[in-house]
């Protein structure tokens, strides 16, 4: 005999899966439409832009279309970011990784270390950039970026004025980047360790290779494409951010310090200078900054969201590869 409660309890689970699945749907469907609508509106504005001049050209401050320029030198800007934040993180995150993975017991310093990089991955960008700035324009740094000395002498002979550094440029743009990406790399690192099917240390342990060479020639090796995944995610943060550029990078359009930019002899004198990405060219351009060429602006867009896009796509591909190749 069926027992009536279980046939209600019954259906109560099924009416409940249904609306869980009609909701899941429905979210799924939201989100895919604002992403659709968003490539909608980028491609309907600023399609027209796009052309080999207008990539390989530099931006001019120009109020007309035609003689705008093209982003050259925002696409090398954000090119430049990107390798020096991920170059900087990249050792920094790995270490932290491993220690948090392998070499520390559950107890108060593991909890104190994992709390600190939640904190840190919850802090503003712009809290983030303002410190940078503030540590940044010290005496003590400026062979990172530009002196600015406003010493003086007074009629009455009272010297006064200080020595400091500019605080913008490259250089300190990077390893504020490098900051800012650290406790997301390092999250997902510490994933990608922890994945590793434990037969493989405890044979490597068997064979007698020390906990040292065990993590440096197996795990970190059959953990590559996590590991390759979390800097490509951190890549695609650095290209979006736009907070820490404007404040600690300076927002030019255009490269500064000596010119040529792209000769050999200058390259050292423009990382100490100031520069611009592809985000602070568009808010340049588009009418919330200070320009009214809106089309250039969405152009620019559209390029910004291809990059972040193929960094994803990549991202993805490598997290298949790292999956199947672990069984």
């Amino acid at each position: 005999m069926i027992n009536h409660k279980m046939i209600v309890k019954q259906k109560n689970h099924t009416a409940f899966d249904l609306t869980g699945r009609i909701y899941s749907l429905i979210s799924m469907g939201l989100i895919v439409c604002v992403i659709a609508f968003i490539f909608i509106v980028l491609i309907r504005y600023g399609w027209g832009v796009l052309s080999i001049d207008f990539l390989t050209t530099e931006p001019d401050p120009s109020a007309l279309h035609a003689s705008s320029g093209g982003i050259l030198t925002p696409m090398i800007g954000t090119f430049l970011l990107t390798v020096m934040g991920i170059v900087i993180a990249f050792p920094f995150a790995l270490a932290t990784a491993i220690y948090l993975s392998f070499y520390t017991k559950k107890g108060g310093f593991k909890t104190l270390v994992k709390s600190a990089v939640d904190i840190l991955a919850g802090v503003p960008t712009i809290v983030i950039a303002l410190f940078a700035l503030v540590v940044f324009t010290l005496p003590q740094f400026g062979f990172l970026s530009a002196v600015v000395d406003t010493r003086f002498i007074d009629e009455s002979g009272i010297a006064g004025g200080t020595v400091r550094a500019y605080g913008r440029s490259f250089f300190v743009s990077g390893i504020t980047m490098a900051v800012m990406i650290l406790p997301f790399v390092i999250k997902s690192m510490e994933e990608a360790l922890k994945s590793v099917p434990s037969p493989y240390i405890d044979a490597a342990f068997a064979l007698g290779a020390s906990k040292w060479r065990t993590i440096s020639k197996v795990v970190i090796r059959a953990a590559r494409d996590g590991i390759v995944t979390g800097v490509i995610l951190g890549m695609g943060r650095i290209i979006g951010d736009t907070a820490i550029v404007w404040l600690t990078l300076g927002g030019s359009i255009r490269m500064t310090g000596n010119q040529p930019w792209f000769s050999p002899e200058n390259w050292l004198s423009t990382l100490r200078n100031v520069g611009g990405t592809l985000t602070t060219y568009i808010y340049y351009a588009s009418p919330a900054g200070e320009g009214n060429q809106y089309d250039v602006a969405f152009g620019a867009a559209i390029i910004l969201i291809g990059i972040i896009l193929l960094l994803n796509i990549i991202a993805t591909i490598i997290g298949k590869m790292g999956t199947k190749e672990n069984g």
